[in-house]
């Protein structure tokens, strides 16, 4: 496969106002030395609890933040040198669109939804006329099966799954090649959940589009995604294919999120529970893994010695000294 999008030792810190014991700069470690890449046509699921860095680590790869280290390769030519403000005049900035978590929140209210669709292309385009930029909007509603009728009502005429599709519209008006989905569905019900999968799902075999789809809805993932990445604390633990990684997972943190997805056996047979409090992102420990003081298969290495992202056969790739 091609690799569209490629991320390298990729790091976001935030700096806090308040000083620290022993005088070092507090920094917040949002995103530390991600290494990634994301295929031409594929769909890469991004997993991991609430605040390990996953919504910053999808804005950096949409160029929507700046990264504080690392850098960012677009069919190999670096774009993580250039500032947000000066990428999005680029041409470039067409290639890479975000579909934001709440369709409401994410449509400005006072514009109708060809205005919200049409806002992009006219952007990003060049000089269209006006019966072209038409064209491009309606064709773009008819992408994610949303009749053309409902181009003139504004956002508070439409139900969530509406607004969604508008959401995706909106981005796919300008023919990108890497759509970046930060948990599309969380705010829909189950029903209008399966339709989006099912949409995005079509847009990706029919338009060759790939897909990084942030979420922490397992089961989501399993039925949209080839791949996945599992996220903890900032760093990537674990990537590989789904199949391999849902069958037999290779991180301890990867078995415990996977033996917590709802099932039929009985209650709490088979779950992982992982005891103890998740360390501080902020000015993280060097020399000792993350995942230390929650681990079921702990050693005193875990605490002595970072583990670096290693190759399992397959493919795979894991941050532990014991894993496989």
């Amino acid at each position: 496969m091609t690799a569209l999008l490629q991320a390298r030792n990729l790091s976001c810190h935030f700096r806090l106002r308040r000083e620290t014991l022993f005088g070092r700069p507090p920094l917040l470690h949002a995103v530390d030395g991600v290494d990634l890449t994301i295929h031409a046509g594929e769909a890469l699921g991004l997993v991991g609890e609430s605040g390990c860095g996953k919504s910053t680590l999808a804005r950096l790869l949409a160029r929507l933040l700046d990264p504080t280290g690392g850098q960012l390769f677009l069919h190999g030519a670096e774009i993580s040198r250039e500032s947000v403000s000066r990428f999005a005049r680029s041409d470039r900035r067409r290639a890479i669109q975000m579909v934001f978590q709440d369709p409401t929140e994410s449509l400005n209210p006072l514009l109708t939804v060809f205005q919200s669709i049409a806002d992009p292309g006219g952007r990003l385009l060049g000089p269209l006329s006006r019966t072209a930029l038409r064209q491009r909007v309606e064709e773009a509603a008819a992408a994610v099966n949303l009749p053309l009728e409902f181009l003139d009502r504004y956002p508070h005429q439409l139900s969530g799954g509406q607004k969604a599709r508008v959401g995706i519209a909106r981005a796919l008006v300008v023919e990108p090649q890497l759509l970046v989905l930060d948990e599309p569905t969380s705010a829909l019900d189950v029903s209008v959940q399966a339709t989006v999968l099912q949409l995005l799902d079509r847009l990706r075999r029919d338009r060759g589009i790939a897909l990084l789809f942030v979420s922490h809805d397992l089961n989501v993932v399993r039925l949209l995604c080839q791949r996945i990445a599992v996220m903890y604390l900032g760093e990537i633990v674990e990537t590989g294919a789904a199949a391999d990684i849902y069958r037999a997972p290779a991180h301890p943190y990867t078995r415990a999120l996977l033996s917590a997805i709802p099932s039929l056996r009985p209650r709490g047979a088979g779950r992982i529970r992982l005891d103890g409090e998740p360390q501080s992102p902020v000015n993280p420990c060097a020399t000792r893994c993350r995942f230390a003081g929650r681990c079921f298969m702990e050693q005193p290495l875990c605490t002595q010695v970072a583990p670096e992202l290693r190759a399992l056969p397959g493919g795979r790739q894991v941050r532990c000294h014991y894993a496989g």
